[in-house]
């Protein structure tokens, strides 16, 4: 109940005003039955545009940490994916990985929309980073297609750290053909096959998106920028090395 007064009430109405979305390919979004949503992800206002537009219900894959935010802010977050039924999900370790895909087979399995980002978190720079092999996992054991989804724009209308949107700049949700991989249905346990298939989904989100690729995962990336910001700060320069003193 929440989930529809939200999207045809208060909120769809106010973001279709505010961000003045262009919709494209939305055709390609089954009507009915099982799918995935994979779509690159840029700013914190994505979980929200692209199920305003959505003629059907999407449930979202979300990290946990939008659960268990501190302060009025952290707070309201919470509540709010709460209320619309978002599945929290823990990214500390393997199992966790394991248990996000378990959460979404069961929402597959009731012949639901799933929402997921590949990267597994915001692009920092708005540049399409490396996708993790979650989402072939689901499409292989679920036997589902993929819809690939590239929002454009929302990096420039609401940054990382931005609070207030910029409401000047238009955005675009581009959808693309269903991605069918019924010729690896029976493979879902290949390492080989997955990383194919996750690759095949990024492929088909860089197409419709234009963005630059980086064949490295986001969140590798950002620990290597804050280490190196890190080091910078403690006074240690860049590349340096100390030669190795004897011991006596």
């Amino acid at each position: 109940m929440v989930y529809n007064v939200l999207k045809y009430v208060f909120l769809g109405p106010l973001l279709r005003l505010m961000f003045r979305p262009r919709i494209e390919g939305l055709d390609h979004v089954p009507e009915s039955g099982a799918a995935i949503i994979a779509g690159n992800h840029l700013s914190f206002s994505d979980h929200f545009l692209m199920p305003s537009i959505l003629r059907r219900r999407i449930t979202f894959l979300a990290k946990a940490e939008y659960f268990t935010g501190g302060g009025i802010k952290g707070r309201l977050t919470a509540a709010f994916f709460h209320s619309v039924g978002q599945i929290p999900v823990d990214r500390s370790g393997k199992e966790a990985g394991q248990a996000a895909i378990h959460e979404g087979l069961g929402v597959l399995g009731r012949d639901e929309l799933l929402g997921i980002y590949p990267e597994g978190t915001r692009s920092h720079d708005g540049r399409l980073y490396k996708g993790k092999v979650g989402v072939a996992a689901m499409a292989l054991q679920a036997r589902v297609p993929v819809v690939p989804c590239a929002m454009i724009g929302t990096f420039e209308a609401q940054p990382t750290g931005q609070l207030v949107p910029n409401l000047r700049r238009r955005v675009t949700i581009r959808f693309g053909a269903p991605l069918d991989f019924t010729r690896f249905y029976g493979m879902e346990n290949e390492k080989t096959v997955l990383r194919a298939v996750t690759d095949e989904i990024m492929y088909a989100i860089l197409q419709l998106s234009g963005q630059e690729y980086v064949d490295k995962y986001a969140a590798a990336v950002k620990a290597e920028q804050a280490a190196e910001q890190q080091g910078e700060q403690d006074g240690a320069p860049r590349g340096r090395r100390f030669p190795r003193l004897p011991l006596s």
